[in-house]
């Protein structure tokens, strides 16, 4: 993690590094969708996001992160009792992986040579309390995106084959990129993100050119670039752990509860996870930007990147999904 290029220097994108910024305060919110050209910068504002924020704290040799000695798994074959500091754990996906890897399986290995059986951790064991980042989640294979809703839903893995009977939770922000021009994600695994943000190429020389510099410096002194923006990853960082501690105290009114319903009926969004999700990046935001209770400005500013996947297919509105998003609120603002 050490050489993750710095958060604070990413060139605009300002909608991505806000919604990954309001899931590290409030992982309730349930993840983020990064859908845009390639090259945007989306896994390097993940890995720059997990290396600012503060390290957590873990048993030493614990397979899942566990805050507390009572948390180790029974199956854990750590013998620790040392809590230490550990960076935030990012943990990617690759397509193209078996389901073994990704919840864990009977250790072969151990199996054969020693004849003991032995459970040995997937992906999904290294991502808890952390993030897993799934590059091209719109070409993920049906069988692991089953697992994935699973996990998501519940917190917990659950394996129960080749005679092991073994769960551990696994409670992770889940981060998916993608370029929607190669496939489309499935409704269910689409639903499970809270935000979804798109990226584009920039636009402007000028943005360009500072992008390039940018990058250029840092592949060519990686620490010195880390060292310059320290202080503005710092500051984030701090701006992010106040609103941990502030966001319980949030007022939310009655008036912005009903906002938020009336923009969901306006859109015909399905179910009430829109209304929840909108609700609670509003208070994320709200804590962020230091106010001490929800505005209907916060819930506008978080409206396009919590509803606009979530919205039914209308085969006679041929308008993006942002666009219907900003009738609504304009229809409910009046």
């Amino acid at each position: 993690m050490n050489n993750a290029f710095p958060f604070a220097a990413i060139v605009g994108q300002e909608d991505m590094k806000l919604a990954m910024i309001m899931t590290a305060i409030d992982p309730k919110i349930g993840g983020v969708l990064v859908f845009g050209d390639r090259g945007t910068g989306k896994s390097t504002a993940v890995r720059g996001l997990a290396n600012l924020l503060p390290p957590i704290n873990s048993v030493e040799g614990c397979p899942v992160n566990s805050r507390s000695l009572d948390e180790v798994p029974s199956w854990s074959e750590s013998t620790s009792k040392k809590i230490i500091e550990m960076p935030m754990p990012v943990v990617d996906l690759p397509l193209g992986i078996g389901s073994d890897r990704v919840t864990g399986a009977l250790d072969i290995e151990k199996a054969l040579v020693d004849g003991v059986k032995s459970f040995q951790p997937g992906l999904l064991a290294k991502a808890n309390r952390g993030y897993l980042y799934i590059d091209e989640v719109n070409l993920l294979e049906d069988h692991i995106v089953d697992l994935l809703l699973d996990v998501s839903q519940s917190g917990e893995n659950v394996i129960e084959r080749e005679g092991l009977s073994i769960r551990h939770t696994s409670d992770f922000i889940l981060i998916g990129s993608g370029n929607p021009e190669e496939g489309e994600l499935r409704p269910q695994l689409l639903d499970r993100f809270g935000l979804s943000v798109e990226v584009q190429t920039p636009q402007t020389i000028k943005e360009r050119i500072e992008v390039i510099k940018r990058r250029d410096l840092f592949d060519q002194d990686p620490e010195n670039f880390q060292k310059n923006w320290e202080k503005e990853d710092k500051k984030i960082c701090k701006k992010i752990i106040a609103a941990r501690k502030s966001i319980s105290k949030i007022v939310t009114s009655e008036s912005i509860l009903e906002f938020c319903a009336e923009i969901c009926i306006e859109l015909g969004s399905d179910g009430l996870r829109g209304e929840l999700t909108l609700l609670r990046a509003a208070r994320a935001l709200a804590a962020y930007r230091n106010s001490k209770k929800v505005s209907k400005t916060h819930v506008k500013s978080v409206a396009f990147m919590c509803l606009s996947h979530r919205l039914r297919r209308d085969p006679l509105d041929e308008t993006g999904s942002a666009s219907r998003v900003e009738r609504a609120l304009n229809a409910v603002c009046g």
